[in-house]
Formats: structure tokens, C-alpha cells, sequence
């Protein structure tokens, strides 16, 4: 969620303490789309992410067990972990996202009145935006995994969930693309240069990564053909 700015009387509240995990994906949509200020676009990045995550699982599944792509099995069994844990972790980072946006949102509506409330605030603030820019970062990171096992799985893995894996491969790149968008507008409020630097890196090289390995995935997904498994 970006660091957008708040009113001095505005009260940001999570409109339920339910997990997002725990409600229905109609709930979601209807809370994403009201003018409440949590979940928004950081959640969102997260919970793409884990639909992502779970196609990949889906297809590792339907790919064990079956003669044809026996060669691959090794891919399978990494892919289904990493995908599984991934999606759980997702799921939970919705959550944190919205959570790390609030206590944002609560430093900013602190009192500067007084330069002592000025100076409390301004830590506040440095401390909330290191936070929400913490959270997406692992969103981000956790993208660039699932777009590895996308490029891995594609032309190794069950030929008639192809279309899957491309889509795996497009959602990962969306929301790790959601989630650094998250991680740049927090950035400025941290006030602190170096530790900017260092997360500005890390986000920029991460998205080249994600966008090489989707890119590869969907070329492979096109080519409706099987490769070589992947070296021991």
C-alpha cells in the first residue's frame, strides 16, 4: 500500500481482523474495491503472487506420476515445495502489508504541534516506512522464485497444463512489478540514503531477473515442446 496521504481525523482500520486467507475471494474483491484504504495494492501484489505460486503447484501435481515426465521428476518435487511454502508465505504478507500500511498510517496522524511532537512523528514515520517497504520487498523476492520454477517447469512438465505455467509465469511478473511499486513510494519517508540504495538495487535487479525468466517461460510454453531435464 502506498504512502498516500492521510487526514490529520482519518481513522485507518482493517475492516475485519480475519486473515485474508480466511475469507471468501468475493469478500476480498468487495474490500479491495471500497474506499477503505487496506487491502490495497501491496495485498493485492501478494495474493496474485500466491495464485501464481498455486498454479505452479497444480502443475507440478499433475506432472507426478506419469511415465511420459518421469525425466522431470526432480523439477516436480523442488517446484511443488517451493510453491506450496511460497503461497502460505503470500498469503500472510497480504495480511502484513496491510498491517505495515495502518501503522503508517497511524505515524503520519501522530501530533506536531510541539517540536518534541515533531521530532517523535518524524521517527515514527522513518520506522512505519522502513516497514511497509520491508514487507512488498519479500514479495518481490518471493517472485523472483516463483518465476524461476516457472522457467524451470516450462517444457518440463505435463504439456496439457502448459497454458498454466504461462500464466504462473505472467502473474509472478505482475505482482513482483505491484510489489516494488510498493517498495519505491515507502522509500523516500525512510530517510535514510544507504539503506535506500541498497533496496532500490536489490528491487531493479530483481525485476530484471523476473522479467528474463518470464519471458523465457512464455517462450517455452509457446513452443508446446518437451526440453532436456534440468542438469544434476
Amino acid at each position: 500500500m502506498v504512502a498516500r496521504a492521510v487526514a490529520a481525523d482519518a481513522t485507518i482500520v482493517r475492516m475485519s481482523t480475519d486473515a485474508f486467507a480466511d475469507i471468501s475471494v468475493r469478500e476480498f474483491a468487495a474490500r479491495l474495491a471500497s474506499a477503505e484504504p487496506v487491502p490495497g495494492g501491496g495485498s493485492a501484489s501478494a495474493m496474485a503472487a500466491s495464485f501464481s505460486a498455486s498454479l505452479i503447484a497444480m502443475v507440478a501435481r499433475l506432472s507426478e506420476g506419469r511415465q511420459k515426465y518421469a525425466p522431470y521428476a526432480a523439477t516436480h518435487r523442488r517446484a511443488l515445495a517451493f510453491a506450496t511454502q511460497a503461497a502460505q508465505d503470500l498469503l500472510a504478507l497480504a495480511d502484513r502489508d496491510a498491517d505495515a500500511y495502518a501503522a503508517l498510517a497511524a505515524a503520519l496522524r501522530l501530533p506536531r504541534e510541539t517540536a518534541e511532537e515533531q521530532e517523535a512523528r518524524a521517527v515514527a514515520i522513518r520506522a512505519a516506512a522502513r516497514g511497509a517497504a520491508e514487507v512488498p520487498l519479500q514479495v518481490v523476492r518471493l517472485c523472483a522464485g516463483l518465476s524461476a520454477e516457472a522457467d524451470a517447469m516450462a517444457g518440463r512438465s505435463n504439456l496439457n497444463a502448459s497454458s498454466d505455467i504461462g500464466v504462473a509465469a505472467l502473474l509472478a511478473e505482475a505482482a513482483g512489478r505491484g510489489a516494488a511499486a510498493n517498495v519505491m513510494v515507502n522509500l523516500p519517508s525512510v530517510g535514510d540514503d544507504a539503506y535506500t540504495g541498497e533496496m532500490t538495487d536489490e528491487v531493479m535487479g530483481l525485476l530484471s531477473v523476473i522479467e528474463e525468466q518470464c519471458a523465457r517461460a512464455r517462450e517455452r510454453v509457446g513452443s508446446g515442446h518437451l526440453r532436456e531435464p534440468e542438469p544434476e
